[in-house]
This record gives C-alpha cells, structure tokens and sequence, in this order.
C-alpha cells in the first residue's frame, strides 16, 4: 500500500505526542478555559459532517462526499490542536458527579480514548484509498471508520457535557 510508513508513522507518533504533551504544564501562561465549548462544538459539527458525508455519497455525490471529509478531517486536526492547548495550559478536572454517573462517565471517556487511538491509522488508510482511487477498497474499510469515528465525534460532546459544571 502506497503511504504505509508515513500511515503507521503517524499512527503512533500523534498518540505519543498528545500523551506526552498531557504531562507537559506550560508555566507563567493562563489556562485556555474557553476552550473546552469550542472543541466540542467542534465535535458536534464534525457528526454532522461525516453524516452529510455519508448521505452525499450514497447518493452518488461524491464531490460532496470529498468535500465534507476533508472538511472532518480538518475539523478533528482542528480539535486535536485545541484539545492539547487547553491541557498544557490547565489542570486536569476531576469529575465531580455521584458513583453511578462517574461510572457511565468513566466508561464512555475510556471508550471514547481508546477509540480515538484507534481510528487514527483507519481513517488516514480511508483517506489514503480514496487518494489513489481503490474506491472499493476505500468503500470497505469506511464501513468501519465511519462508525468508529462517529461515537468517538459523539463521545467527546458527551463527556464534554458530563464534565464541563466540575470545570474550575
């Protein structure tokens, strides 16, 4: 597959980084906490894209289609970039609710993390295919990147919302 080393390259070196970026505090600069809203609203636009997304190319449109992958994919560097600000610049929130929701907060932010991770290499190998026109290829992983990218744009919004009245 053409696009493979920079693929796994990539794969691991931006979950590297964002973990190692989690334990860096920048000193003397003050917490970015309007971020927070703005990245999950980044988030919630994100569904939408990939839906449209979706609707566009079962419809034979795939200039749409293109269209509004590129436009998720800049909405989820977007994101990134503003996620790791916000937590090189604030200290982590600790989630303030009752055992029961701490434990449906928990399971959703630990599913929503791991799947971010994941959907990294699937979505740059979705990426990758349509590039070099192996549509049906790319048709058949984007049966599994679709969905998985979903729940993570999804996810994030509600552990926002979970989240955000402990924010500091």
């Amino acid at each position: 597959m053409k696009n493979k080393t920079l693929i796994i390259v990539i794969s691991i070196a931006l979950p590297l980084a964002v973990a190692i970026l989690f334990n860096v505090k920048l000193p003397n600069i003050e917490p970015l906490s309007f971020l927070p809203p703005i990245y999950a609203g980044i988030n919630s636009v994100t569904v939408f894209t990939l839906l449209f997304a979706v609707i566009a190319i079962k419809k034979g449109n795939r200039k749409v289609h293109e269209f509004l992958m590129k436009i998720s994919l800049a909405l989820s560097a977007v994101f990134l970039i503003m996620y790791v600000a916000y937590h090189i610049t604030s200290d982590p929130t600790k989630f303030g609710g009752d055992e029961s929701t701490k434990i449906i907060y928990l399971v959703i932010l630990i599913s929503h993390i791991i799947l971010s991770v994941t959907i990294i290499p699937l979505v740059l190998i979705t990426y990758n295919r349509a590039l070099l026109q192996e549509f049906d290829k790319h048709k058949k992983i984007a049966r599994i990147t679709f969905p998985l990218w979903l729940y993570v744009a999804i996810s994030g919004v509600i552990v926002y919302w979970m989240i955000s009245p402990y924010y500091v």
